[in-house]
C-alpha cells in the first residue's frame, strides 16, 4: 500500500532578527562603523527596507540564512524547482546507498480511478525494485570479488563487508524503476533573499501544485519566526498567466520528435562538445602572465599552462578543499568555456545538478514529454538478461500507467510523477574550465555515478583532442595525486579496487 502525507516543514536554524539585520547591514554602507541590528528603529525598518528592495540592493537580504528540515517532498520537486539554480546547500538522503522499503512517494490531488491507477503504479514499481535488487546483488559480488581480491582464506569480516557493498550497489543500480514522485529529505538552507525568489517564481517548473505547498510552508515558518521579513518587503508570486514558461504550446507528441533528434546529434556519446573558447589554452596562459605581470616573451604558453595545471608544480589542485576559486592563479582557468549536449537518466541529472557551478538548460518535462518509454539502461542490468527482461517490462508499466492518466484527463503536471528514475533527459550545460576541472576530477572516479562518470570521460576525451596541452592535467584524485601526496586514492576505505593511476583514460571501470 502506498505511504504518503503532507510536505513536512521545520525551520532549524534562523538569525535571532532576520530583518533587523538587514536594515542594519544597510545603514553600515553609510556608515564608519558597523550598525547593530538592535540599532534599527521602527521608521528604517519602513524607509530603509522598501528602499532598499525596490531599488534591487538585495545583497542586505543574503546575510539572513534560513536552514528548513524538509521530509515528505518529492524527487520531481527537489530536481525541478529546490535544485535548478545554484543558491543553496543541500543535504540529502540518498537512494543510491538507502534502501527503499515502503512506498513512500508524493501523491497529487486525484480521486477516483485516477486516484487507484496512481497508487497501483507505484506499488508496482517499488516490487520491481525489490526484485532488481535481488537479481542484481550476485553479479556485483563477483565483481567486487574480483576487484578486492577475495581468496578461499579471505576472513569472513571482510568478506561481509563486500557483501554490504555489492547490495549497496545493488540497490544503486534498482532504484532507477523508482517514481520520482519517491518522497526523500533533505536539510535546506537558503539565504533571505533566494527565499524572497523562491516565493515569487513558486508557480513555476514542472511541479507547481507541490511547489506551492513546500515554499507557502517555508514563508510562512519564516513570517512566524520575523513578520517583518515578508510583511515589510517582498512581492507576490508569479500569477500563473504571467508565468513566461507557460507561453508556450504544449504538443503531447512533441517530446519524441526532440528525443530523436537530439540523439541524433550525440550519436552514441552520452555527452557531445557543442562549442568551445577555440583559443583556450592561449587564453589561459595569457591570463597567468597577467596574474604576474609577465611579458609574453618572460614566460611562454608552455610554461604557464603546466604552472597552473600540472599538480607538481600548482599543489592547489592537491588541496580537498577546492581552493581554485580563492587562488589568483587558479582564476586564470575562469575564462575558457566548454559547452556539452549532453543526455542523463533523471536520477543521474539529480545528482549532476549539483555541480552549480556548470549550468544547465534543462527540459520542462510537461513539454519533452514522450508517448513511447524514453530510459537510460544501467550497464549492470543490461549484463544480466533476468534483470534487463524486469527492467524493460517496468519501464512499459510505467509509461502505460502515466498515458492511462492523461487518458482521464489528468494534468501532465500530476501523470509525470509516475515516471522513474530511469527517464532519459536532455539538456545543455556548459560552464568555465575552473568549474569543469573540479567536476571532473570528482566524476572521472570510478566511485562516481555511473552516468555522470560516462559523461565526464566522454568530455574529457573530447577536450584532449581539441586542447592537448589543457587534457592532459584532467583525471581522477588518484591520478592527479599520483607520486605526490599521500593518500593516493581519497575514497579511504571505499576504494574501488582498479589501480586507476596506472592506466587512465584507458582503465577498465567494472562497476
Amino acid at each position: 500500500m502506498l505511504s504518503s502525507g503532507a510536505p513536512i516543514v521545520t525551520l532549524r536554524t534562523a538569525p535571532q532578527t532576520p530583518y533587523d539585520g538587514a536594515i542594519a547591514a544597510a545603514r553600515t554602507c553609510y556608515s564608519p562603523r558597523v550598525i547593530g541590528a538592535n540599532e534599527v528603529t521602527e521608521s528604517q525598518r519602513d524607509s530603509i527596507g522598501v528602499l532598499t528592495f525596490d531599488a534591487g540592493h538585495h545583497t542586505v537580504y543574503q546575510h539572513a540564512h534560513f536552514e528548513f528540515g524538509l521530509e515528505n517532498i518529492s524527487r520531481q520537486f527537489v530536481w525541478t524547482f529546490l535544485h535548478s539554480y545554484p543558491f543553496y546547500n543541500s543535504e540529502q538522503s540518498s537512494q543510491r546507498y538507502v534502501k527503499l522499503k515502503e512506498p513512500r512517494a508524493y501523491m497529487p490531488p486525484l480521486v477516483g480511478q485516477a486516484r487507484s491507477v496512481y497508487e497501483a503504479a507505484v506499488v508496482r514499481a517499488w516490487d520491481r525494485y525489490a526484485e532488481l535488487s535481488a537479481l542484481l546483488k550476485d553479479d556485483a559480488l563477483a565483481i567486487l570479488k574480483e576487484l578486492r581480491y577475495v581468496r578461499p582464506n579471505t576472513n569472513a569480516e571482510r568478506l561481509k563487508q563486500i557483501e554490504k557493498d555489492a547490495e549497496k550497489r545493488a540497490i544503486e543500480t534498482a532504484r532507477y524503476v523508482i517514481p520520482i514522485a519517491a518522497f526523500t529529505s533533505m536539510v535546506h538552507t537558503v539565504s533571505g533573499i533566494v527565499l524572497h525568489r523562491l516565493h515569487r517564481m513558486m508557480n513555476t517548473g514542472d511541479a507547481p501544485h507541490e511547489t506551492r505547498l513546500v515554499i507557502s510552508e517555508m514563508v510562512r515558518l519564516v513570517k512566524e519566526w520575523d513578520p517583518y521579513f515578508f510583511d515589510k518587503v517582498g512581492l507576490a508570486p508569479i500569477p500563473d498567466e504571467d508565468v513566461q514558461e507557460g507561453a508556450f504550446p504544449r504538443p503531447r507528441s512533441g517530446g519524441d520528435c526532440f528525443a530523436a533528434e537530439f540523439d541524433a546529434r550525440l550519436n552514441g556519446r552520452w555527452s557531445r562538445l557543442r562549442t568551445s573558447s577555440p583559443d583556450a589554452e592561449s587564453v589561459v596562459a595569457e591570463s597567468v602572465r597577467s596574474v604576474f605581470g609577465l611579458a609574453a616573451g618572460e614566460m611562454e604558453d608552455e610554461e604557464a599552462l603546466d604552472r597552473v595545471l600540472n599538480p607538481a608544480r600548482n599543489r592547489y589542485r592537491l588541496d580537498v578543499l577546492n581552493v581554485s576559486y580563492h587562488s589568483p592563479l587558479m582564476r586564470a582557468l575562469h575564462h575558457p568555456t566548454y559547452v556539452f549536449e549532453k543526455r542523463l537518466s533523471h536520477t543521474a541529472d539529480s545528482q549532476d545538478q549539483r555541480h552549480r557551478m556548470v549550468p544547465a538548460s534543462r527540459p520542462l518535462m510537461t513539454f519533452a514529454d514522450t508517448a513511447r518509454p524514453d530510459y537510460i539502461t544501467p550497464r549492470l542490468i543490461a549484463a544480466n538478461p533476468r534483470a534487463r527482461a524486469v527492467y524493460d517490462a517496468a519501464m512499459q508499466e510505467a509509461w502505460e500507467a502515466k498515458n492511462q492518466l492523461l487518458a482521464l484527463e489528468v494534468p501532465l503536471e500530476h501523470a509525470l510523477y509516475l515516471l522513474p528514475n530511469a527517464k532519459t533527459l536532455r539538456f545543455v550545460e556548459s560552464g568555465s574550465l575552473l568549474a569543469l576541472l573540479h567536476k571532473w576530477t570528482l566524476r572521472t572516479c570510478f566511485n562516481a555515478q555511473e552516468e555522470i562518470y560516462l559523461a565526464s570521460m566522454d568530455e574529457i576525451d573530447q577536450v584532449r583532442t581539441l586542447h592537448p596541452r589543457i587534457g592532459r592535467y584532467i583525471g581522477p584524485p588518484c591520478v592527479i595525486r599520483n607520486g605526490l601526496i599521500s593518500p593516493r586514492c581519497t575514497e579511504g576505505s571505499h576504494f574501488c579496487g582498479v589501480p586507476v593511476w596506472r592506466d587512465f583514460p584507458n582503465a577498465v571501470r567494472r562497476l
